[in-house]
């Protein structure tokens, strides 16, 4: 077994608590998440089983799409519904001021993660410093916010929808409790929902409730894809089973350039395939020599 599972986690529970049903469910199966969600957040949930578990990297690296509600007027220790009011305002910006706003927010832009996130400070988490009420100095990094767009308001007229595309180590609650802050108020994110992870959509999810209901030949037959599925933008390339067998052992073997995919370059990952057109390692290419990098077992 080597796949992907795409669930489609609800508000309320933790990624960590996904992937342990998941295990008992396959029984112990090695299982991977590519990218956690918060607690509070849903949607899409990509979970690498068995071998593809060694192709994570390549997912989390990959475009991410998101809407939430931003609630006007709170400031809240945790940047979501779950932290405790820490300031409060009654500024609210009207929809002109909100789409004036957004270019700032666009790009490359550098952001402060929430106080309350699994990043490690000196080796522990945050979140565990910040329940105990220790300083905890979180340095501004670059994300990459590819669109940004203003949604309209919510029923409840107290808050504003938002749809994200966003690059790796994007923090929306970091981006909700920014954005109020440049319309002079405050704000946190609720509602989070990740609706696009790389080529992974709504439709290839499943719900917690569908799979208790599914037996395990079922589930695998309907909603587990291949692992190739995270790897088909990467030049693949074919070898014999004696270049196989070398690149098993860990041996780099040299390959001409005529073989190499058009796509292929210096330093680029390369999918080996094997006769049976499987793929069975991830190698880099160096100087027309395909150097292993990750075996995967068939």
């Amino acid at each position: 077994m080597r796949g992907w599972l795409i669930i489609d986690k609800p508000e309320g529970i933790s990624s960590t608590h996904v992937v342990r049903l998941v295990k008992r469910f396959f029984q112990g199966m090695k299982v991977g998440h590519a990218g956690t969600l918060d607690p509070l957040a849903s949607g899409i949930l990509p979970l690498a089983l068995g071998e593809a578990t060694k192709t994570v990297s390549y997912v989390m690296s990959e475009r991410k799409g998101y809407t939430f509600d931003l609630v006007w007027g709170e400031k809240r220790s945790t940047d979501d519904l779950e932290g405790e009011i820490l300031d409060q305002s009654d500024v609210r910006p009207t929809p002109q001021d909100i789409e004036k706003a957004l270019p700032n927010f666009r790009g490359k832009i550098l952001q402060k993660p929430p106080l309350y996130s699994a990043l490690k400070v000196q080796g522990k988490r945050a979140y565990d410093l910040a329940r105990r009420g220790e300083m905890v100095d979180l340095q501004e990094r670059p994300v990459m916010i590819e669109q940004f767009d203003y949604l309209g308001e919510t029923p409840s007229h107290n808050a504003s929808r938002f749809r994200v595309f966003c690059g790796k180590g994007t923090y929306i609650r970091s981006l909700a409790r920014d954005l109020a802050e440049s319309l002079s108020t405050f704000g946190y994110a609720r509602h989070i929902r990740r609706f696009l992870v790389g080529s992974f959509e709504e439709k290839n999810a499943v719900s917690l409730e569908k799979l208790e209901m599914l037996d395990k030949k079922a589930l695998i037959k309907e909603h587990v894809l291949s692992l190739e599925t995270v790897l088909d933008d990467i030049p693949a390339l074919d070898l014999s089973s004696q270049e196989q067998k070398k690149v098993c052992l860990g041996q780099a073997i040299e390959v001409s350039i005529e073989r190499i995919p058009h796509e292929g370059r210096q330093g680029s990952i390369i999918t080996c395939l094997g006769p049976d057109r499987f793929i069975f390692a991830l190698a880099h290419l160096v100087q027309g020599k395909i150097k292993p990098e990750r075996l995967l077992k068939i």
